[in-house]
């Protein structure tokens, strides 16, 4: 966001990452296209994490969330992934399961009312936007990859969505702002390479190997992380509510984990 407007990070990542998707599919040998009776579901892949989450995390920071209050939000991905889980493969949790989706939410919602004076604002709306389509991204993306491999299924996913994010990134490109400068850069190339691309290799493979609920446990780490590297990275700085807040959701989300079925 130092360099490049938001839209254009959301959709320019997948456009790059819709090359080397291209170029992978190619040196493999494998065909550019997936089965057609599976396009219905590449296309909620590519509505839920092509775009979906790009585009709202990347708007919600925009509009003035920090990176720490949207590690706490986001932080309830987990427990959203295993909903997902839940409804696509007939799971039947325990009621320990939704007592913790329901303090977790509760949580959540406590955070976001008082740190913006008892009302939710536009970024946080945004950032559950981007919640709910990161979790059914996940989950679609899982349950194909039960039957090819999660390269496989990620760069279809790509390959299918270049039409749109390859335009829309050629004109994004020419009518906003840029600023090269290398933080911008650096950060552009790692959200197209590895976020978008490489990292969906093992993050598919497992949430096939390990079902989709029980992988989604990993991302747990994940809010306490985000905070370790913004302060790292970018030198922000967060409060004790910011961190209790993550922790109580960690909490929240590893019972339900633990409470799936």
């Amino acid at each position: 966001m130092e360099g490049f407007d938001p839209w254009l990070v959301a959709i320019g990542r997948a456009a790059i990452a819709g090359v080397l998707a291209l170029i992978c599919l190619n040196v493999t040998n494998t065909p550019l296209l997936p089965p057609r009776p599976l396009w219905p579901a590449y296309a909620l892949i590519s509505l839920g994490v092509v775009f979906g989450f790009p585009v709202f995390s990347g708007l919600a920071l925009a509009l003035g969330a920090s990176t720490a209050h949207a590690a706490v939000v986001i932080a309830l991905l987990p427990a959203a992934t295993a909903v997902c889980a839940v409804l696509r493969a007939g799971e039947r949790p325990r009621p320990l399961f939704w007592a913790a989706c329901a303090a977790g939410a509760v949580a959540i919602t406590t955070f976001t009312f008082t740190q913006h004076q008892g009302s939710a604002s536009w970024p946080d709306l945004l950032l559950l936007a981007a919640l709910i389509s990161a979790a059914i991204g996940y989950t679609e993306g899982g349950r194909l990859s039960r039957d090819r491999p999660g390269w496989q299924v990620i760069s279809h996913t790509l390959v299918l969505s270049l039409p749109l994010t390859a335009p829309m990134t050629a004109f994004l490109a020419v009518t906003t702002p840029t600023a090269f400068t290398p933080n911008a850069i650096a950060g552009f190339l790692y959200v197209a390479v590895i976020s978008m691309f490489l990292g969906f290799f093992p993050w598919y493979a497992g949430l096939a190997k390990g079902g989709i609920a029980r992988a989604g446990q990993t991302q747990l780490t994940q809010p306490l992380l985000t905070l370790l590297w913004a302060w790292f990275l970018m030198g922000e700085r967060f409060g004790l509510v910011t961190v209790a807040a993550a922790l109580a959701v960690l909490v929240c989300v590893a019972i339900t984990q633990r409470a799936r079925t």
